[in-house]
């Protein structure tokens, strides 16, 4: 899993680790927030879920887990998962989701300040107090507990740079694991 603010680089990150992470394939649940959005209408949402944000469709965190489950079943794939998940609900259900799939369940949360956030966003052409940017100070407040650990802090560091220590963290646990 590879979460942290909208901006703060886990898609870039996702993208360029895929291909040197062996027998692996993106999974990105922000594709099932977009198809539940399509088919599940808002008049037929119940109210807590009549907002402008997928995640708060209850249905998006339970198939996000199915499907990936699927997926995984299917294909016998490393799911790399670059998602946004500050909301700690959503976020525990998923992560504990995912850890029933694979034991081996990795989380690095790319941390960042909100000048960074907002620079990044500018910079991949959002709107400038658009949807990303009215979330960035929740994102940045939420990711500095605890639960969302493994912190990268990315502010100075290049995506490849960010890879390197992914790699490294992914590599020393399983040589670990495969001495015992």
């Amino acid at each position: 899993m590879i979460n942290g603010a909208f901006g703060s680089g886990k898609t870039s990150t996702a993208q360029m680790l895929q291909p040197l992470v062996t027998n692996s394939m993106i999974f990105d649940p922000e594709e099932i927030g977009l198809m539940i959005r399509k088919i599940i209408p808002e008049e037929v949402r119940h109210i807590h879920e009549q907002t402008d944000d997928f995640q708060d469709i209850e249905l998006w965190k339970i198939l996000t887990v199915k499907v990936a489950g699927e997926v995984k079943k299917k294909y016998q794939k490393h799911l790399i998962v670059p998602m946004t998940l500050y909301k700690e609900e959503n976020f525990n259900y998923i992560y504990n989701g995912l850890k029933e799939l694979d034991e081996e369940l990795y989380h690095f949360c790319l941390i960042a300040s909100e000048d960074t956030i907002y620079n990044r966003l500018v910079k991949r052409g959002d709107t400038v107090g658009g949807w990303s940017f009215q979330r960035t100070a929740k994102c940045v407040e939420a990711f500095r507990k605890d639960i969302y650990q493994e912190h990268l802090i990315t502010d100075h560091l290049k995506t490849t740079e960010i890879i390197d220590i992914i790699l490294k963290r992914i590599n020393n646990n399983y040589k670990c694991n495969s001495t015992k």
